[in-house]
């Protein structure tokens, strides 16, 4: 294990973030263990192993040719695909400066696997990736950083590999790509942030920032289990706004972030996150089958070229909510929240939506099992004078069951105990939770 870890070492100097094969280090091992075995015969030993000797040459040429090729192959990975740090200096000396930065974080630890209507099957987060790189690659005067958080795997049961994949484009150019350990700092988002801080680019005050985050519905509460591979960790809505912060520097805002998860839009999400945006995308209810579309967000300098973010965050919202509204028959809703217009309904509701947290939050089965998500208009204590201040909401009601009766939405997502028609009362349908 001691020339495993040497080995290690000299690996992660040589390729900084890139990952070596596993196979390769275990190779790399066991020819420095058989080095270290081979030992010159002594003098008085030379004639009577001489034929021995001259039997073994081929096999001592093997070993010394399989070492050389084995460090060659260590040595050529280093400079195979984008080398980090060096397309890093190039990446600071040799382009523009970019207009617009976006940072996306797609969380693939999970489940993310759905069908279509066809019964085609798809992984969620694959299909954000692939989006978020199309995205980069057709903005040619942005820089965007992509991080896709993978389900933790081992070699051979006991060597750990990367879990984490990180891609930084600048000027619809790919600059860097690297694998890197996401289970590394006392923060869950200290490996992202060490990335984004490396390469971001020297923006000028007047870059419109955006953020993007995908995956599952983000705990308001709890959170332990939303990483398979790391099941005693816990994430929550909080521990995503701290993350957020880390990526605003100087205490600046995004000036959009788009929250890609089930059931978004809620009076406790909003406000925790508002303070790292000054517009939040999400949706209230269930996002159904996919992921929100991300065609929107290629050519900023086009669509984005006046600098009118509500506007932009307007045609964003009717975009993914016609492509939603084409695959599934289930309710969709998409909500725009001007996040310093809201503030006052927040507030007004804290305590009241606290309560429920609470309730939530208890170690019993039974607490949480009594909960269901509906609409905030539902609930008369939520029905305040403020409650559609700063809210452009787009809703479409099921086209089938009992939820098909609900023609309006009020954009904010709220919690209530569940009565006997709890059962029948919400449509099923494969869903990203």
């Amino acid at each position: 294990m001691e020339e495993l870890a040497r080995a290690r070492i000299a690996a992660s100097g040589l390729t900084g973030y890139h990952s070596v094969s596993p196979l390769l280090l275990i190779m790399v091992v066991v020819l420095v263990k058989y080095s270290r075995h081979v030992r010159t015969p002594p003098a008085v030993e030379m004639q009577a192993i001489h034929s021995r000797c001259v039997r073994g040459a081929p096999f001592s040429k093997f070993f010394l040719s399989v070492h050389s090729a084995v460090f060659a192959v260590l040595l050529s990975s280093c400079s195979s695909g984008l080398p980090v740090q060096r397309d890093a200096q190039q990446a600071h000396s040799d382009e523009l400066a970019p207009a617009y930065s976006l940072v996306c974080v797609i969380h693939g630890d999970g489940d993310y696997l759905y069908h279509d209507t066809s019964g085609n099957e798809y992984e969620a987060d694959e299909e954000a990736l692939a989006g978020a790189s199309g995205v980069a690659l057709r903005n040619p005067s942005a820089e965007v950083f992509i991080f896709h958080q993978r389900p933790r795997r081992h070699f051979l049961f006991f060597f750990p590999l990367p879990d984490g994949e990180f891609s930084y484009y600048r000027n619809g150019r790919l600059i860097a790509n690297a694998s890197y350990f996401r289970g590394q700092g006392q923060s869950r988002f200290d490996p992202e942030v060490e990335l984004y801080r490396r390469f971001r680019a020297d923006v000028q005050p007047t870059v419109v920032r955006l953020f993007l985050y995908c995956g599952h519905e983000v705990p308001e509460t709890g959170g332990k289990g939303y990483d398979a591979s790391y099941p005693d960790r816990a994430f929550t809505v909080r521990d995503l706004a701290g993350g957020v912060r880390r990526f605003t520097p100087h205490a600046e805002r995004f000036d959009l972030m788009v929250l890609s998860t089930c059931f978004g839009g809620t009076p406790y999400t909003i406000g925790t996150l508002g303070p790292s945006a000054r517009y939040i995308i999400a949706s209230p209810d269930n996002l159904h089958l996919s992921y929100f579309d991300l065609h929107s967000l290629e050519r900023l300098d086009l669509c984005l070229r006046d600098g009118d973010v509500p506007a932009f965050a307007a045609r964003f919202a009717h975009q993914a909510f016609d492509r939603l509204t084409r695959d599934i028959q289930t309710a969709v809703s998409v909500a725009v929240y001007d996040v310093d217009r809201v503030q006052e309904f927040v507030r007004s509701v804290r305590t009241v939506y606290d309560r429920t947290l609470n309730t939530l939050n208890r170690d019993t089965q039974a607490s949480a099992a009594a909960l269901e998500h509906c609409d905030c208009s539902d609930l008369p204590a939520y029905m305040l004078p403020t409650m559609n201040d700063g809210v452009d909401i787009i809703y479409r009601p099921a086209r089938f069951g009992r939820a098909q009766r609900k023609q309006n939405h009020s954009g904010w997502e709220c919690w209530r105990d569940s009565g006997p028609q709890a059962a029948t009362s919400r449509t099923t349908e494969p869903v990203l939770k």
